[in-house]
């Protein structure tokens, strides 16, 4: 897997406030450890999350995170599917754009 390209703000934010950029990144890790859900399901969690907030950078995030984990490109579109009649379809329809942008690189 080629190298992560990391969003130009937040690096520029890890750089400017490195105390905070630690403790964000050691957020997820830690909440992660703290019950029995696996690291692939907390991604597609978080993935659904991120669509709910409509932010196009998690959800990028978070799909490759779930493909790190293990996910299959189908689960990843069957979990952003399953929000259909919690979120809507046009919301739902944005975030399969935005993880087209990453699993169509694939």
């Amino acid at each position: 897997m080629a190298a992560k390209k990391l969003p130009k703000m937040y690096t520029s934010i890890r750089k400017r406030y490195e105390d905070l950029a630690g403790a964000v990144e050691h957020l997820g890790k830690t909440a992660r450890s703290l019950g029995p859900v696996d690291e692939k399901t907390s991604h597609l969690i978080q993935l659904a999350a991120a669509v709910a907030i409509r932010s196009e950078g998690a959800v990028h995030s978070h799909v490759r995170r779930a493909l790190e984990a293990g996910a299959t490109p189908d689960e990843v579109y069957h979990s952003l599917i399953l929000l259909t009649s919690t979120i809507g379809f046009p919301a739902v329809s944005a975030a399969i754009s935005w993880a087209d942008d990453v699993l169509i690189k694939r």
